[in-house]
């Protein structure tokens, strides 16, 4: 698989569960501009056998490298960046719940989804887009975790996919400005999340970012309960050039910390 196969079915996997990322990518499609992505980000979990290390291959092996580490220390994460050299590579954003860290009672409801992961599932690049590889959650372990870590309760419910798509802002003629797409997205009647501000970082970071509230789609419960809860979103992203004049390539941890904050249950 060449890496256009492999942002394609991440593409479609991404927009069957969240609409709203297709309408937004028409509309400025309709505007006149090309939507240039800007990266795309995972979510897993630190439990064998579907930790950050046994993901990240299927990145390699699309011409992937490490770019930089981060922590989350308040949210119990750790994450990686990855870049490609190919021409307008999308850059890639995979973290991981640090479970131990959590209490006894989330880890262990997180211990059993992964236990019943097929670590030979995890060998194929389609696991990235795989969805949920274990039986469905209580409504009560869901209440259990999202009390917790929005992250535990998001992993729960939607598996290993995309969790976001970005716009790269700084590829758009008919908008400038974060806040300018933010608008845009308003317009078409999507929330926009305001956690620590509409746009997260500065200018001065280098980077500034800013999304949507995830779209929402009916799950069913173990025990056949039924309920709404969150899919994924879009994000938009402008960045600057540093002191060599070439554009930021990392992201903003801070930010980042606010912006895994669109998939919270409200």
């Amino acid at each position: 698989m060449n890496a256009t196969e492999f942002f394609d079915h991440l593409w479609k996997d991404y927009t069957s569960s969240t609409p709203q990322a297709q309408v937004i990518h028409d509309a400025f499609v309709r505007r006149g501009d090309k939507v240039v992505n800007d990266h795309v980000a995972f979510r897993t979990l630190a439990l064998e056998p579907i930790g950050l290390e046994a993901l990240e291959p299927h990145l390699f092996a699309v011409g992937y490298k490490r770019y930089e580490p981060y922590e989350f220390p308040e949210k119990k994460l750790r994450a990686w960046g990855y870049t490609s050299d190919a021409p307008e590579a999308p850059r890639v954003f995979l973290s991981e719940l640090l479970t131990d860290q959590l209490s006894d009672a989330s880890a262990a409801i997180l211990r059993r989804m992964a236990s019943e992961v097929d670590p030979g599932r995890v060998e194929s690049p389609d696991v990235l887009w795989s969805g949920r590889l274990w039986s469905p959650v209580t409504l009560d372990e869901y209440e259990t975790l999202r009390a917790e870590s929005e992250y535990a309760a998001w992993m729960a419910t939607m598996g290993i996919r995309p969790n976001h798509f970005t716009i790269s802002v700084n590829d758009l003629d008919s908008a400038d400005s974060v806040e300018g797409v933010l608008k845009v997205v308003e317009e078409l009647g999507y929330g926009v999340n305001d956690s620590g501000g509409r746009v997260k970082g500065s200018p001065e970071q280098l980077l500034e970012q800013g999304s949507t509230l995830a779209d929402k789609a009916p799950t069913q419960f173990a025990g056949g309960e039924t309920r709404d809860t969150p899919t994924c979103y879009y994000e938009f992203a402008k960045r600057y050039p540093d002191e060599n004049g070439k554009l930021f390539q990392g992201f903003v941890a801070t930010s980042a910390s606010r912006i895994f904050e669109s998939t919270d249950a409200k």
